[in-house]
């Protein structure tokens, strides 16, 4: 399983849906959305200031991410961001693999 972040922001409308269902409701139709796809849900968060939740999925692949967040979006009442996230090992393992690469105007 690979882990990614979801930063969610919502519009007046999923903000409504937040204040009438609370929090805890949307942290469990996120738990069952990742489970949908195949994964799992790490931790929810909500925030405020330029962001308003942050989701921490466990999920399969890429394409199950994808899938995540068009569904999200689909939705219309909240937009998101993924980001992909990096364990200090697969960090070790990139840095040591050999790329070739010539930069811009050399």
């Amino acid at each position: 399983m690979a882990k990614y972040m979801v930063i969610a922001n919502y519009n007046a409308e999923g903000i409504k849906g937040v204040l009438k269902s609370g929090g805890t409701a949307r942290a469990d139709a996120v738990q069952e959305a990742c489970k949908g796809v195949g994964g799992s849900m790490e931790s929810f968060y909500f925030a405020f200031g330029g962001e308003d939740a942050y989701v921490v999925c466990d999920l399969p692949d890429n394409a199950a991410a994808a899938a995540l967040a068009m569904a999200v979006s689909a939705s219309g009442l909240v937009g998101v961001r993924t980001v992909v996230l990096l364990s200090p090992g697969e960090v070790d393992e990139a840095a040591k693999r050999q790329v070739s690469y010539r930069a811009p105007g050399t």
